[in-house]
Parts: structure tokens; sequence; C-alpha cells
């Protein structure tokens, strides 16, 4: 099975290209359809035959037996982020989650050792600290804020370094160029949840990360109302990546890639409108003492400056550490946003509000959360940033 029926649109521009890349005309639809199958039929043996001699030959375009592999649709989300991700290949899965999975399982093997940065999302690190170590292999977590602690931990058993940029709810940004220069030194393989930029913010690949992992269930998507996730590699991995894909079966579906494939086609618009309000909320919430902005903000900041370093913009998702000795207040303060939805994920279309405890955040051993302080993370959707901020203030009002 190959799908040739479709135009891949080639442009230098981010934005042109999500418009017009990967249009139907055989079918005449601006969107591929979406082809379902488990069964994919031949007019011949012979025909099976050259597939997978072309399959074999070429195990990035698109040739497929059998519905597990994938279709068209699947494939040509695939090609879609392989250009955006200018990346080797990009491998989809069901959630974001399998593909942090499918990342680390494909270079790790019983014995061997990850070192992977404190403030990783909270599935990930139970995955590293307790699932994988009955497997006999051991994670070490490093200091975000100090990098020696990657190359203190280094051992000839260590053969992946795990970033997450910005941290997962504390949102810490990390010298990348010092991480990547330590890995290479000493011929250890990285990999990077990028989620939070995307590759419009960012490009893991091209700056020298082996992996890159998003979650589609966000941005891509942006309407809350999908799961999937993408794994970029370089070619130096690819072929562990591949095999690993194989024996654990984590595909993503048609009709998920699909509405992925929809929802990137307004990727980049939606990204600078969630830019633009968060930085209008974020100038707001400057002024309030009680109140410290977990977003690149402040200038003089060395997560500021760790963010210009290395990124072109600046996404939705904001923390906050409110300083008070009434707790309830906090959640008070965020029970009273009416503007604000209170639940998991985020990336779509609405604004949400969720107070951080250690079940979102795990258990850290570099947060540095005082006793009177406490974490809640924004994520600021495409609503009138005027009517955010107004909601964000009268809910203020209840912060003892």
């Amino acid at each position: 099975m190959s799908p040739l029926v479709i135009k891949f649109f080639m442009s230098n521009s981010f934005k042109t290209f999500l418009k017009h890349t990967a249009k139907d005309f055989h079918n005449q639809s601006v969107n591929p359809p979406v082809v379902r199958a488990s069964t994919i039929i031949f007019k011949s043996l012979q025909d099976i035959r050259k597939t997978q001699a072309k399959a074999k030959k070429n195990p990035i375009g698109g040739h497929y037996d059998y519905g597990r592999q994938g279709t068209s649709t699947t494939y040509i989300l695939q090609k879609i982020l392989t250009k955006l991700e200018e990346s080797y290949h990009v491998f989809t899965t069901p959630t974001g989650f399998g593909s942090v999975f499918l990342a680390i399982i494909s270079v790790v093997r019983p014995g061997d050792e990850i070192i992977i940065s404190d403030p990783v999302y909270s599935p990930t690190r139970v995955l590293t600290e307790k699932f994988l170590k009955e497997f006999n292999i051991s994670t070490v977590f490093y200091n975000p804020h100090d990098l020696n602690s990657i190359t203190q931990n280094i051992t000839k058993k260590t053969k992946l370094i795990y970033v997450e940029n910005p941290g997962s709810n504390t949102f810490e940004f990390q010298d990348l160029r010092k991480i990547i220069s330590i890995a290479k030194k000493n011929r250890i393989l990285t990999a990077i949840d990028n989620t939070w930029a995307t590759p419009y913010y960012f490009k893991p690949i091209k700056f020298g990360f082996d992996m890159s992992i998003v979650s589609a269930t966000k941005y891509y998507s942006g309407h809350s109302d999908v799961m999937g996730g993408s794994l970029a590699v370089n070619k130096k991995v690819f072929n562990k990546v591949k095999i690993a894909e194989k024996m654990t079966g984590l595909r993503l579906g048609p009709d998920d890639a699909y509405l992925i494939t929809r929802g990137l086609r307004t990727l980049d618009v939606r990204l600078d409108r969630h830019s633009e309000n968060t930085k209008k909320v974020a100038e707001f919430l400057s002024k309030f003492k009680k109140i410290e902005l977990l977003y690149p903000y402040k200038k003089n900041s060395f997560n500021y400056k760790m963010w210009k370093k290395y990124y072109s913009g600046a996404s939705g998702l904001m923390g906050l550490i409110i300083k008070s000795k009434n707790k309830n207040s906090v959640r008070k303060f965020v029970n009273s946003l009416k503007l604000f939805g209170h639940g998991y994920s985020w990336g779509g279309f609405e604004s949400l509000a969720l107070h951080q405890e250690t079940v979102e955040t795990g258990k850290r051993k570099y947060a540095n959360l005082g006793k009177d302080e406490h974490l809640v993370r924004l994520h600021i959707g495409l609503e009138d940033s005027s009517d955010l901020i107004s909601d964000i203030k009268q809910a203020l009002k209840h912060l003892k």
C-alpha cells in the first residue's frame, strides 16, 4: 500500500507549509481522507511481495502489507511532522505517553542506566523510577539548574539522558547546549519532551537531540478531543525505534491521525494567539507580590535567558507559585475562576486551571517550594485576554 495520490507542498515557511501540504487531488479533498484497514488488500501475491520488498528497501516510504503498520492516513501525518521537525522520521503513537515509552524502551536494556531531569512529567517519573526498575534499569534524577549533577552521575552503564524542557509544572528552563555537549562527549543518547514548545518554537533534532517527543493530544490537535503522540528521531536511532515500534505495536490509528492532521492546519495561528494572551496575563499577574510567575517573562531571570537563547516563542502553559498561609484560599481562588475549566491535559482552545499537589508533580528531589508556597498551573486559551484577566482578578480576591 503506497499513498501516492497526495501532493506534499514544500515551503520554507512553517505557516504556508501547514496550509497547503497534503492535499488529496485524487479524492478532491482539502484534507486527506480517513483510510481504515486491518486487512490491506492486494490484486495478487506478487503485489504483496513487491510491497514487502519496497518496505525493506525504504522503511519510511509508507509501504504497508498489514493495517497495524499504518494506512495512507497515518503515513501522511508522519510525513507532515517529519517536515516540521526537520528530522529523519517521525513515529506516531496512540498517546503522548506512548511516545515517551517508545523512546525509552527503544534504547535501554536490563543493566542500563538513565539520567533524567527531576521536574519530569509525573507518569514518566513513575515509568523510569518504578516500572523499569523491575527490569533492572535504573534511573538517576538530575537538578535542572545544576547540570554538573548530570556529569557526576554518568557511568559506563548510562545509555540515555532524558530532558523535559521546560520542567513539568515548575517550568525550569535548562541550558540545552550544555546537555548536548555532555551527552556527545560521553557518547550517550538524548531525548527531550518538547510538548510545551512544539517544533514551531524549537526543533530538537536539528539542534542535536537524538529523539524528540510531542504529545499530539495537546497543541497539535488543539481541540481537546483526540489522543496521540509523536516521536521524531535522527537516522542514528531510527532502526532501534523501528524495531521497538514493531514489537510493542505502539502505532496511532487512522481516525486520530486524521484529526491531528486537521488540527495542524491551524497550529501556528493558535500558538500565536496562546502566546499573545499568555503574555498579557503574565503582565497582569506580575504586579502581585504574593505571586511568582513560572513563565519566561522576567527578563533578568535565568529561566528567561535560557528560553530566549533556544526558543523562538512561548506557548500558553504557565505556572504560579502563590504565597499564602491558607491553602484553602488557594483552592478557592482556583475554584472561583469562571472561564477556566478544571481538568488534566492542556493545549486545547479553552483555558484551564489546576492546583498542583504531589499527585500531579510526583515526589521530586529538587523541588524548592517553601512551606507556605502553593503551585497552580494555568493554560491560557484562545478567549479574549481581557475577559481572562477580569476573571482572574475577581478570583484573586479569595487569596489570603
